[in-house]
């Protein structure tokens, strides 16, 4: 049983825009319960996908653990796009962040070394421009997205007609932590920035639009949402990943 992703739309498009950013973000998920923070929806998971383990962890005594089996929360490729299938962790919608304004997100992620190498589109985490029910946009990009594909990790930014790769690795990624930290000011004007650490270590700085512009749907004032997980076009090969340690947190300007 899947949620189809018109009900998704639906869901985080007509709530009332002041439920929307309604007050300064500032919330941590150390994955330290049974149950999961309300601070996720599971719109975009099926019932089981994910679990609470302490076997790999970073901190603490737990750390989630999101497994995806083919068939899951299937989708239909829209247009040029293919089919996909997905369980991710969405943020709730009163967490969305607005355009022009600048978080930071931190969280880490373990993937085993038992996890396939393959050539399958793969995204691990992504964020994406909230788009009206009904618009082109639908089946827009994420605005950015971390990938990993044929053993290559890599950091992509998407505008209305251009892609660009921002960070790559073909380091071997897997049995390690890799702790993320993102600052971002979403925006269609040059005002839009990306900062990007892995393991402390620098591996982004982008200054420039970073978003898509009114033409492709988008209303003036825009808002972004969160997504972290699996998402892939369809595979028969189960593929687990481990989460420890998210933090958003709006920016003073």
């Amino acid at each position: 049983m899947f949620v189809a992703r018109k009900t998704l739309l639906f869901i985080i498009t007509f709530l009332p825009a002041s439920f929307i950013c309604q007050s300064q973000v500032n919330v941590r998920d150390s994955f330290e319960w049974p149950e999961l923070s309300k601070i996720w929806s599971t719109e975009r998971m099926v019932p089981g996908s994910i679990r609470m383990q302490s076997a790999i962890v970073r901190n603490g005594h737990s750390a989630a653990a999101i497994t995806l089996k083919s068939g899951d929360i299937f989708e239909k490729g829209q247009g040029k796009s293919r089919d996909s299938e997905r369980d991710e962790l969405l943020e709730a919608s009163n967490l969305f962040s607005a355009e022009n304004k600048k978080y930071e997100f931190r969280f880490s992620m373990f993937l085993p070394d038992s996890f396939p190498v393959v050539p399958t589109r793969l995204v691990i985490a992504q964020w994406k421009q909230l788009c009206p029910a009904g618009g082109i946009c639908g089946d827009d990009s994420p605005v950015m997205a971390i990938r990993y594909v044929s053993g290559r990790l890599y950091i992509t930014i998407q505008t209305d007609s251009v892609t660009k790769t921002v960070y790559q690795t073909r380091e071997e990624i897997r049995n390690r932590w890799l702790d993320f930290t993102f600052k971002t000011r979403f925006s269609r004007s040059d005002s839009g920035e990306v900062e990007a650490w892995l393991n402390e270590k620098p591996i982004v700085h982008f200054k420039g639009a970073n978003c898509y512009s009114a033409k492709r749907g988008y209303p003036e004032k825009s808002y972004f949402y969160f997504k972290m997980g699996l998402y892939r076009d369809l595979m028969t090969i189960p593929m687990t990943i481990y989460i420890d340690d998210y933090s958003k947190t709006q920016l003073a300007e």
